[in-house]
Formats: C-alpha cells, sequence, structure tokens
C-alpha cells in the first residue's frame, strides 16, 4: 500500500448516516437562527441549514433510484444559486444597518427607518 491510498473501510456509508450528518447540521443552524443575535452569524447559520438540506437533497438523489439521476444535483444548484442571491441582499441590508445604527446585533435595531 502507498502513501496516499486510504484503507478500506469495513462498513460503507449509507443513506442513514448521511441524513444524520445532515439533520445536526441543520439542527445546528436553527439553534444559531434561533439563539444568537448578531446578524451575520444568524446569517450564517441560515447558510448552514440551506447546506444541510443540499446535502440531503444529494444523498437522495445518489441512494434513490429515480428516472432522472440528476435530479437532486440539479435542485442543489438551484438551492446555492437562491442562497447567493439571498446572502447579498442581507449583506447589503446590513450594510445599511450599521451604516444607520452603528451595529448589527438584531436586538437593539427595531427599524429600518434613519
Amino acid at each position: 500500500m502507498s502513501w496516499f491510498q486510504l484503507p478500506l473501510l469495513h462498513a460503507p456509508l449509507g443513506l442513514p448516516h448521511v441524513l444524520i450528518l445532515a439533520a445536526a447540521l441543520f439542527c445546528l443552524g436553527l439553534y444559531g437562527v434561533l439563539a444568537l443575535r448578531h446578524a451575520v452569524r444568524v446569517l450564517m447559520s441560515l447558510e448552514l441549514m440551506l447546506n444541510a438540506a443540499n446535502l440531503m437533497l444529494v444523498a437522495f438523489a445518489n441512494y434513490v433510484p429515480s428516472a432522472s439521476p440528476l435530479r437532486g444535483q440539479v435542485f442543489s444548484l438551484f438551492v446555492i444559486a437562491v442562497a447567493a442571491a439571498e446572502t447579498s441582499v442581507a449583506l447589503a441590508i446590513f450594510l445599511l444597518l450599521y451604516k444607520q445604527h452603528q451595529t448589527v446585533d438584531m436586538e437593539k435595531v427595531d427599524s429600518l427607518q434613519g
């Protein structure tokens, strides 16, 4: 065995393993959305939740037979595009909040008016 070859796993990773990982990521993101006050951290938690959904889509596309084998990957690319648009809009809002209120703490900002 050469130095760059990995040993074989005794048990292959199946769909339940991937779903447990995706559920754990989603729960971490949900906790971040509900518990954190800093707007950028909430945005990062939302992205974590979207990535968990992407992981589930790709896992189901890989393990569940369907007529179109790339259906999960196409949905995943759509979610990534929507997440990029959501991030750009949210960052623009956060910049305006910081410019007007000198903070991005979501509990200290009560409106978008100056």
